[in-house]
This record gives C-alpha cells, structure tokens and sequence, in this order.
C-alpha cells in the first residue's frame, strides 16, 4: 500500500520528467522548423550576415645580379594626407586648442616632405572652404620610411588630422645599368618586359587575406576571423656582372655616338658556361624613370632585333666544308677576282677591289672575300650549308627573353640563284647578337655549344633554390675543326684589315667582323648604311669569353671597321673584370692566304 508520504516525491519526479520532456519536445520541433520545414528562409537570413576581407599584401622579389648587387627590388613607400575638415574642427575648438596650431603644424609637415608650406596651408583651406566635409587633401606620394616616422611622431603630438597610406613601389637602385634587360613594371605592379616579366612566377608574391563575419549590427561574429599570410616573391639572380655590364653601357654609348650610330651593342659570354655576362646597349632606359626615354628603347633590342650577319657567318660555311667537302685551311685553293658572275647567272661581288688571287679558305677568311666564299661553300651541298646554319643556332630562340627574335632561316627549297652563294657569307638570313655569341661559344669551346642561360637561380622567401633546367650541350663540330677555324680566326685578327685597332696587350685574340645591308620595308635594302659587327674569343690558348660588338648603321665609318674600337675596349675590360691570365703560349706559324 502506497502511503501519501511516497506519492508526493514520486509526483514531483513524473512531473519534472514531463517538462523535461515538454521541453525537448519544443526543442526537436524547433530544430525540426529551422533545418527543414524552414530551412530555405533560414539560409536566406543567414546571408545576411556580412564578410569583411582585408588582403596582406606579399613583397614582389628581387632581381639581383651575379654578384648579388641588387638590381630590382620592392620597398614600401607612403603617401601622406590631410583632413580638413578635422583640421578645421580642432582649430576652432576654443575650449581645447589643438597643442600644435595648424600654421605651425603645416609647416612642419612641409619641411618633413619637401613641399612649399605656404601652398600646403593655403591648399589645405581652399579644399575645406570649397567642401567643409571634405576629409581628404593629398599632401605628398611616395615618402620614405623615414619621412613616415617623422610624421607619425608629429601625429602623436596632436596633428590628429595626418593620416598615411602604406604601398610598395618596384626601386632599381642602378638605374639604367641592366635597365633594358631587367624591365619594369606598370603602375598596376604587372611585369611589362624583361626579366620582370620573364620571371614573374619566381618574383611575384602570393597575397593573403585577414577575414572576419559581422552581423548586421556589425558586431564580429566569434570563431569567424581567419588569416592567411601573404608569400613574398622569391629573388632572381642573374648571370650578368653589373660592373660589367655598366662598363660596356658607357663604353658603347660613346663609341655609338663617335660613329654617329643610331644605336649599338655589346654581348659578353662566358665560353664554359654559356653565361651571359654582358647585354648591354644603347640607347638604354632607366626603369625608374621610363619617361625620360622613348618607348622603343623600353625592351632589349638586343635580343629582339634580327639582322644579317654578314660576313661574321662565314666562320660556320668554313666548318661544314672542311667536314662535309675534304677541305683544310690551305688546300684546295679557288680563284676569285672581286667581282664574279656565276654560271647561273648570280653576280657576287667583293668589298674591295683586288686582281684574281688563289685564295686558300684560310685566305679567304682573312681577306673576308665573298667570291672565295661563294665557290668554297658550293662544294658542299646546301642541305649540309643549312643543317651546319641550324646547328650553330640560327632560327632558335636562346634564353626565351620576352619577345625575342629567332631569326630567319629559309629552306633550301626557297634558294634562289643568288642566295644559294650570299647564304656562305651571312645573307638571306638573321641572327640576334646572342645568336651570334653563342655560334662562336661552339666554336671556342672545342665545337661543343652550350645553350645560353641569363638566370642563375630563383630563391623562394624560405631559402629553397630552384635552378633553370641545365643548358642544352652538344658536340656540334669535331674538336679539329674548331681547332682549324681558332688558328684561322687568330689570322683574321692578326692579318686582317682591323689588326692594329683591336690588339689586346698580353692576349691572343680571335675576330671577324660583319657589314650586312639593311632592309628598307620594300623588299629592297638601304643604300649607304649598315648594321655592322665584330665577334672574337680570347685568349686563343684558353678561351675564356666571347664578345660581340654591333653598330647600327655608323655614318662616320660605314663599314665593320666601325667597331674596331669599341671590340678592342670590350674584350680588354672582359679580360681585366674576370682577371683571366694572359697568352702563355705564342701564336703558331702565319698561314699563307694564296696559293
């Protein structure tokens, strides 16, 4: 039998089982109406919920040359401003002058940033008289930190109405040395040309983000901030030497202009490596101040402008006869006059006049003589010319710098009368002065080319180097005979024309110079004027570096001669920057140039 002491407690459980139960009841069934039965309302309400997003902004990285000297480089600079109209309110604030009065403040502020005081005072008023609920007048871009710290301290006095704006800005502490190769940026921080632009994936940062949720109240939502830290860019390093390459750009700026050049340059490469040392021209832009120089100056027209390589090239129809035609730098010999019509109807002719000589090739290369050409590289077939002319690198892009040429090769399908003898002696076709580099790196290198390469390495934030695939190497030419044409190519310095104008004291040196015609966009070519060029490799003993000089049409000396001087200045300074030991050895016997 129950007694009413044991109902009472046993009451008070059932019932505060069934509000426990009542109230998870309502909770299921409001559970229930906000993931189903409402379920689409409710989203909708929660969109309503506002994302705020704040980037974090990465550093775009440096260029640095093979040194380290830097090059290109992001520093942060600030833009200062002012507001009126707080200025405006703590000036009349008669219960609370401001510790700093705005006279005074200005002119601080104008001695901090190197603007005139009375105009920022003036400008400032005239902005507030105009708008008193103008906030915003600009008072000077691009500060340094130093500046910024100074006025962040005249802020804490009491100049509430300073305020900044933080941005990067691309710097190239070198100004022009290397501008053209190293590129620029345009005002969006996008890489426009160069090495900007040809290693934008290693140099550009990945940005990050600071994110949080507010309602509509715009109270921040707990748990819903979030932050990704931005990746700075990695630095490039170069294979250029920028005391080098400043060097060659004031050298060949004055020999351009001593010759009354539209324009020159100078390529450096190193023989072992294939590095260029050296790309240097004129004119040249600094990509701190783009504005100062035309735009057709703003890219590398060393690597962008194809030209005829003239007679530069006969050192290649040199390699594929005496490989491919049973010829050796004295025998067989051929006769040629100075100016020649061929049995198809070709005329060729020399640029010089001179009676018939018996021409050994070695003679024929000294004496730079086309007809002697034309007949030597006719012993062999013109398939075997063209493969020897794409071995050596004609039609083939070198570093992949942005937009640069590749030349023209035309097949031989395309030969005509007289382009089956002008392609023996670097005509019907083009070449870049890297092109041309790296035709003789082969042949310096004991006839194995190595690709060219510009960049050395990029180096991620985190200290992890990524290096560019290897060069390509090839033996393109047996050792012998890029002995042969060495020995040829130190008689050309020695016996040819430019003798005594490109003398290195102490070292023994290769050349051979070009003159080719230029087109005149009719189909036709220029009279009168040329694009002229000088290749050479020293020492002879041990080749280290190859120079190549290029004049744009001079009009003082039209012809190769041109660039006599500036070579002879290019590889002395080469030879003294890289300390290379002179000849030890002396030169072998002169070879004979006629029968």
């Amino acid at each position: 039998m129950t007694t009413r002491a044991t109902r009472t407690p046993r009451r008070r459980t059932v019932v505060a089982l069934a509000v426990i139960l009542s109230i998870l009841a309502a909770f299921i069934v409001r559970l229930v109406d906000i993931q189903i039965v409402r379920a689409d309302e409710h989203v909708s309400q929660s969109l309503e919920f506002i994302a705020h997003g704040t980037p974090i902004y990465g550093d775009r990285g440096a260029i640095v040359d093979s040194n380290g000297s830097v090059l290109a480089e992001s520093v942060a600079v600030y833009d200062a401003n002012v507001d009126p109209k707080v200025m405006n309110l703590l000036e009349t604030d008669e219960k609370n002058p401001p510790k700093i009065p705005w006279a005074e403040a200005a002119q601080r502020i104008a001695e901090i940033t190197g603007v005139d005081a009375e105009a920022l005072r003036t400008g400032v008023e005239a902005q507030h008289a105009a708008n008193p609920e103008s906030q915003w007048y600009q008072v000077k871009t691009g500060l340094n930190a130093e500046q910024y710290i100074q006025l962040k301290e005249l802020k804490a006095d009491g100049v509430k109405y300073l305020h900044f704006e933080e941005r990067e800005t691309r710097v190239y502490p070198n100004g022009a040395v290397a501008g053209n190769i190293v590129g620029f940026l345009d005002g969006s921080g996008s890489a426009q040309a160069g090495i900007e632009k040809m290693d934008d994936q290693c140099l550009a940062p990945t940005n990050g983000e600071e994110s949080y949720r507010t309602g509509k109240d715009g109270v921040i939502i707990p748990g819903s901030e979030s932050r990704t830290d931005a990746v700075d860019g990695g630095t490039v390093q170069l294979t250029i030497n920028s005391d080098l390459q400043w060097y060659m750009q004031q050298m060949i700026a004055e020999e351009a202009q001593a010759q009354g050049a539209k324009g020159g340059t100078v390529t450096v490469v190193e023989v072992a490596t294939g590095k260029i040392r050296a790309a240097a021209e004129w004119p040249t832009m600094d990509p701190n101040d783009l504005d100062a120089s035309s735009s057709d100056t703003w890219g590398s027209k060393l690597f962008t402008y194809p030209f005829e390589p003239g007679s530069t090239f006969k050192a290649v129809t040199a390699a594929a006869v005496m490989e491919n035609g049973g010829v050796t730098m004295t025998s067989p010999t051929v006769s040629a006059s100075s100016k020649e019509k061929f049995p198809n109807g070709a005329v060729i002719n020399d640029a010089f006049v001179h009676p018939t000589f018996q021409y050994t090739l070695a003679g024929a290369l000294i004496d730079s003589s086309n007809v002697a050409l034309s007949k030597f590289g006719t012993m062999v077939s013109p398939d075997v010319r063209y493969d020897y002319l794409q071995r050596f690198g004609v039609g083939e892009t070198t570093v992949g710098f942005p937009d640069e040429a590749s030349g023209l090769l035309h097949p031989t399908n395309q030969w005509d009368n007289q382009s089956l003898y002008t392609t023996t002696f670097g005509q019907y076709f083009t070449v870049t002065a890297p092109q041309l580099a790296g035709a003789y790196q082969a042949i310096a290198n004991g006839g194995e080319k190595i690709g060219l390469s510009l960049v050395e390495s990029c180096t991620a934030p985190d200290g992890t180097v990524v290096t560019p695939d290897a060069p390509s190497r090839e033996q393109i030419i047996q050792p012998q005979t890029a002995a042969d044409l060495t020995r040829m190519l130190e008689n050309v310095a020695v016996q040819g024309g430019n003798a005594e104008r490109i003398q290195v004291p102490g070292y023994r040196v290769t050349s051979k110079t070009g003159t080719a015609q230029i087109p005149d966009g009719n189909g036709g070519y220029k009279q009168g004027v040329y694009y002229t060029s000088m290749v050479g490799f020293a020492p002879v003993d041990d080749p280290q570096y190859v120079v190549v000089v290029t004049l744009d049409e001079p009009t003082r000396v039209t012809s190769s001669a041109a660039t006599a001087s500036a070579f002879q200045k290019a590889m002395t300074q080469t030879m003294k920057t890289y300390r290379v030991m002179p000849s030890s050895t002396p030169m072998d016997a002169l070879l004979p140039k006629f029968e």
